[in-house]
């Protein structure tokens, strides 16, 4: 159930009787109870409170400048003007009435709470030329993008309310692959026009699209200037909702759907709330993330529902070079009461992640049918420090591949699968030198965590120059077709954890040192329950655990000294 946040009590409090009620500029006296006063409850770390955007008295409507709620008329002009002004006169509410109505870009200015009532849908339009292309940054990089749905940049007191839709027209700009869709889909979007990929297995609503999707750097083509993006235009898909650089920022009510790219998108920004939205995308829709929240501070994330195409809660500062020289980090961030169903991590860091994250608390989130539950990632390149993230309270359900996943090996390739087999590939990892440039994830702390019907249980993949440091598992239960795999971790410890894997060993580690386990449970079946391989394996402890040691299959290479079974 949601917290009403609008609710209050208050008591009028009237300085002479009855007398300053019949002035015609009388102001009312209103005490508020802080409904957020419970998200820094027991918090780990020091944080401040969270800043709320507040607004002077004062409302117009969109209709009050011109605008038509027809679903025909393009009211770009009426509502960015409505809301200009308001900013210009001091600040205020501008109201989007309930209706259908059709605009290009929404320009957010400070001051300004955009709020859309009940009824009332905002549907971006499909004329790609009310989207001119802009410097920004994007997966991480400093790069030029079509200018987004909702967009704002060094703004103060800005907010955007009510029980709306914004709906970003998404699968007008997005490729889609043939493999994501049925036979009956495919055939709409072909018709629908644009383009088919040379094989016929990729779906593009334009040439210039299409042109666009090289093996550049993924989604930010690799070019040299403004006049070549111009020529990939239409492949460069804007996030839905872009806020820059600014400061006391309030999200609350609305839903926000069918984005181009990612949904929700802050950046650089400070005092950030995020509270009753409704955040979705299709299931097949590339890089529609829900919410990327970069290099932002101060930040409260609660009581929202995702249903996305790809990571649902992610936490992202920048990319190699770009990132490194930014180094502004994701911090002192409150995630807490949020439910994701589709997506392909639940609560995602990375792998965008050079400028680090640090002080996050994660707690009483449901994750049903997510591809991945806590979703860790970055690679060689990247550089960054994930540090100081507590998660707490996580019931999973159907989650397709790993319920916890930790995996530094991004886009590349692992020692260990992470179905835990080994063998020739066990030597295709090897050691390189620590510079800036190497990630690093420590003191992370899971604790309270129920997961069933996953795919792997958990995936602990660190790299063989900076091990995964001082990861904490406690209270945690974990059932799905395959165990634990643990590759390249240090000063790992387990307490009171159970693995209820269908097939293979419960837990298989490789080059991993000072794992200390009490408590652990391990569903008996054929074969080991432990594989202990690596000989870089030391200080593994395993105590007051019901598995025998007869259980444990440890590998010639490892030194048995280094094992200790009781």
């Amino acid at each position: 159930m949601k917290i009403d946040m609008k609710r209050i009590v208050g008591v009028v409090l009237i300085a002479a009787l009855g007398m300053q009620a019949c002035q015609p500029n009388a102001t009312v006296a209103v005490e508020t109870v802080d409904e957020t006063a419970f998200l820094y409850d027991g918090l780990e770390f020091d944080m401040p409170k969270v800043e709320e955007p507040s607004f002077p008295d004062y409302t117009v409507s969109i209709e009050e400048y011109g605008a038509v709620g027809d679903g025909l008329t393009e009211n770009s002009e009426a509502i960015n003007q409505a809301i200009l002004e308001v900013s210009q006169n001091g600040g205020g509410k501008v109201v989007i009435p309930k209706g259908i109505w059709l605009t290009g870009p929404i320009k957010l200015q400070s001051n300004v709470n955009l709020n859309t009532e009940d009824g009332a849908l905002v549907l971006f339009s499909t004329d790609f030329d009310l989207y001119p292309i802009v410097a920004t940054s994007f997966e991480g990089l400093e790069t030029f993008r079509c200018t987004s749905p909702i967009n704002g940049k060094n703004l103060t007191n800005v907010a955007i309310t009510g029980g709306g839709v914004f709906d970003g027209s998404g699968d007008s700009w997005r490729p889609v692959k043939r493999s994501k869709l049925t036979e009956a889909q495919w055939r709409k979007f072909v018709k629908s026009g644009g383009v088919t990929s040379d094989d016929e297995q990729t779906w593009y609503p334009s040439e210039k699209s299409k042109k666009g999707d090289t093996a550049g750097n993924f989604n930010v083509p690799d070019l040299n200037s403004l006049a070549e993006f111009e020529e990939v235009k239409d492949f460069l898909r804007p996030v839905m909702v872009n806020i820059i650089s600014s400061n006391k920022v309030l999200f609350d009510g609305p839903t926000f759907q069918n984005s181009p790219a990612w949904n929700l998108h802050p950046i650089m920004c400070e005092n950030v709330i995020l509270r009753n939205l409704t955040i979705r995308n299709p299931w097949y829709s590339q890089n529609g993330d829900g919410l990327d929240l970069e290099s932002c501070k101060n930040v409260l994330i609660y009581n929202n529902s995702f249903d996305v195409g790809d990571d649902a809660i992610c936490f992202k500062s920048g990319k190699d070079e770009d990132g490194l020289k930014r180094n502004i980090p994701t911090e002192n961030v409150i995630v807490r009461d949020n439910i994701v169903y589709h997506g392909h991590g639940g609560f995602v860091v990375g792998s965008e992640m050079s400028g680090g994250v640090k002080n996050v608390h994660v707690s009483h989130c449901t994750f049903i049918g997510t591809d991945c539950g806590l979703r860790f990632k970055s690679t060689r390149g990247r550089g960054g420090v994930v540090e100081q993230i507590y998660i707490s309270e996580i019931n999973m359900v159907d989650i397709g591949a790993e319920a916890i996943r930790f995996n530094l090996f991004y886009g590349g390739e692992s020692p260990v699968a992470s179905d835990g087999s080994v063998g020739k590939d066990m030597a295709k990892a090897k050691e390189v030198a620590v510079t800036r440039t190497t990630p690093s994830f420590r003191d992370i702390y899971i604790k309270n965590v129920t997961s069933t019907g996953s795919g792997v249980a958990a995936f602990f993949q660190g790299l063989p120059e900076m091990k995964l440091k001082n990861i904490q598992l406690e209270n945690v239960m974990l059932e799905g077709e395959r165990g634990i795999t643990m590759i390249d971790a240090d000063d790992i410890v387990f307490t009171n954890v159970t693995i209820k894997q269908q097939k293979g060993a419960g837990l298989t580690t490789f080059n991993t040192s000072g794992l200390q386990m009490t408590g652990l449970e391990v569903r008996e079946l054929e074969g080991p329950s432990i594989n202990i391989y690596g000989e870089e394996t030391k200080n593994f402890v395993l105590a007051n655990s019901h598995i025998d040691k007869a259980e444990v299959n440890i590998g010639s290479e490892v030194d048995l000294k280094s094992v200790e079974l009781n």
